[in-house]
């Protein structure tokens, strides 16, 4: 019975969490679940799942939430705050933390997980982005166990032999980590149309259902590139060693290319809780509730290269990791600040990477050495983005 606190509940990834969780009560138990605005939500999983704690990272909602409880008959004691997040993390009855809060805000409880020594299931992947070498330096340090939950991530990591050695390809035969991504809703689209796309156009994912922020990302490719940046340090890579595929179909995952002209691809259907459950069980495979693929109905596969005319984040987002980690720790940042805006009717899709590019060069790329650096190297991208925003509004 493995005990599990679940970040970000109320999310896409949360959720899914959840389901798989539900399906197998007999191996599984909820300890703590997180939320932050979606209060309705987060009282229905509650009820659905009954867990020690509820956590609420926004004080100001607990009248509102404790309001919606009293309507259930769900007596989860409820938390507030950042420490709290934290403590539901590192408690000594926890042994397994699902991270899946989007955004840079996932960074802290995250390290607290770790540093607590758990099996960390990460779907954050701003917590690597963000603070890349402390971060991996933290797992090592507290015997963390760090196991990727973006579908990408899981499935290279499915595809890595047994005997793969953090940051040596060679020792494996490895020639390549193929990074695949569908190149999201405007593939096609005609890139002079780009400064007309709205929202909710670039909310409509065509194979994943996500949240708007990670929607806009994947329509921009930007979290691709974040991805890209978390596959660094996730396994020990140089830049060189990762080619990003567009893969439209969504089925192959991600692949690893060998030496010897072998290719080793992870496949299913694009359901999130086929790398969730292999996270939770790892190294058994449980149920996960997706259909198994059905290779009589499967379309052409088709792949080619992302263009960086159309997907300039993408590139931003390489370039920011060629860059180091104060470059990574910035354009995630910028990128938080200018989606939101997007999302909030003040810029155009195509003013995301005017933002993100111009905080890349703006910025002071020194070398951060400590998580309090990288949460203020943080905060000063965000405040040059926001200014960046204005000018643009």
């Amino acid at each position: 019975m493995r005990t599990i606190t679940v970040l970000g509940a109320t999310g896409s990834i949360g959720q899914n969490t959840l389901d798989v969780i539900a399906r197998h009560p007999d191996k599984y138990r909820v300890f703590a679940i997180t939320g932050h605005a979606n209060l309705e939500e987060l009282a229905r999983l509650a009820v659905q799942c009954s867990p020690r704690y509820i956590v609420l990272s926004d004080p100001q909602a607990y009248s509102a939430f404790s309001a919606l409880l009293s309507k259930t008959n769900c007596h989860s004691e409820v938390l507030v705050g950042a420490q709290a997040l934290d403590d539901v993390c590192s408690a000594p009855e926890v042994d397994t933390v699902m991270s899946a809060i989007v955004g840079a805000a996932g960074l802290l409880p995250t390290l607290a997980a770790v540093r607590a020594g758990k099996r960390v299931l990460l779907a954050n992947k701003e917590s690597l982005v963000m603070s890349g070498e402390l971060f991996m330096n933290a797992v090592i340090e507290h015997k963390a166990e760090l196991l990727p939950i973006d579908s990408e991530h899981n499935a290279i990591f499915q595809c890595l032999p047994h005997d793969f050695q953090y940051g040596n390809l060679a020792h494996s035969g490895i020639a390549k980590i193929l990074l695949t991504g569908s190149g999201g809703p405007f593939r096609i689209l005609p890139n002079e149309s780009f400064d007309a796309i709205t929202p909710d156009q670039a909310c409509a994912h065509p194979n994943w259902t996500m949240g708007r922020k990670i929607s806009v990302d994947s329509a921009s490719m930007m979290n691709k590139g974040l991805e890209f940046i978390e596959a660094k340090w996730l396994f020990g890579l140089h830049e060189n060693d990762i080619e990003v595929v567009l893969h439209p179909q969504s089925t192959i995952h991600s692949m690893v290319q060998y030496v010897d002209g072998s290719v080793i691809a992870q496949m299913g259907n694009p359901d999130m809780r086929t790398p969730i459950a292999y996270g939770l069980s790892f190294p058994e495979r449980i149920s996960s509730g997706v259909d198994s693929l059905d290779f009589s109905s499967l379309a052409d596969f088709s792949f080619s290269k992302p263009e960086p005319s159309r997907y300039p984040n993408l590139y931003l987002a390489m370039q920011a990791c060629e860059e180091g980690q104060a470059a990574t720790t910035a354009i995630n940042a910028a990128n938080e600040v200018a989606v939101e805006a997007f999302l909030q009717g003040q810029i155009k899709f195509t003013d995301i990477a005017k933002v993100n590019e111009q905080v890349l060069q703006q910025s002071d790329l020194i070398e951060l050495t400590s998580i309090v650096q990288v949460l203020e190297h943080d905060a000063e991208a965000r405040s040059l983005a926001q200014q960046l925003v204005r000018k643009l509004n």
